[in-house]
């Protein structure tokens, strides 16, 4: 299990009920960044990665 996995079970646990929009997940990104400046490229690279995920099912 990696470190980052504690984070992710968390928000399982604690949140995994609920419904968001993408909308509320960048709005969410964006103050985490402007809070947090250094994590900047991670999340950049997490919010382009969610949002290509459909086309790499365009290439199979």
């Amino acid at each position: 299990m990696y470190f980052t996995d504690r984070g992710i079970e968390e928000l399982e646990q604690r949140r995994g009920d609920e419904e968001v929009t993408f909308e509320w997940l960048a709005e969410q990104l964006r103050a985490f960044v402007d809070l947090n400046p250094d994590f900047e490229v991670p999340v950049e690279r997490l919010a382009t990665w969610l949002a290509r995920l459909d086309e790499e099912d365009d290439d199979v």
